[in-house]
């Protein structure tokens, strides 16, 4: 599982402050968990080990109230890029979709196989200003995002 996001824009910390508490959590042993930050190209670049599930765990504006939890699967290529603008390229501001069509480009020029299950476990944000510390609604989230994340990841491990 892979927590990104920028601990210096306010609530995009939440997926870095979600692996961190995972981190110290007792987790099946086939479990690797990242601290990806904003190295969003080198997470792409790391899914074509032959990963079999990604976790990814972010910030995900999706108009709900701030701290709302969503759990997106994203497994597909063709629903993840459908009816979606390529973004460009920027090393600092990687967003998950961003990271997953990266990864889509890697594995059509490679012949590598992106993850068979992808899924997002996204925060709706109260704010994104520069600044560095998550927003009380978004840190309230954090344990129930690492409840979720532990209870898929142990759910993986017996599928």
């Amino acid at each position: 599982m892979a927590g990104v996001g920028n601990i210096f824009l306010g609530d995009d910390g939440f997926g870095v402050e979600t692996v961190r508490r995972l981190a110290q959590e007792d987790l099946p042993p086939h479990v690797e968990v990242a601290d990806v930050g904003v190295r969003g190209v080198h997470l792409a670049y790391r899914l074509l080990d032959d990963w079999d599930t990604l976790v990814l765990v972010d910030v995900a504006a999706r108009g709900g109230a701030p701290g709302t939890l969503y759990l997106i699967d994203a497994s597909t290529a063709g629903e993840r890029t459908a009816d979606r603008q390529p973004a460009p390229l920027d090393g600092h501001r990687m967003t998950p979709d961003a990271v997953l069509a990266l990864l889509d480009t890697l594995c059509a020029g490679t012949g590598a196989t992106a993850p068979r299950r992808i899924l997002v476990v996204g925060c709706e944000p109260a704010c994104l200003d520069e600044g560095i510390g998550l927003s009380p609604p978004v840190a309230a989230a954090v344990p129930g995002a690492v409840r979720m994340v532990t209870e898929l990841v142990r759910q993986e491990a017996v599928v």
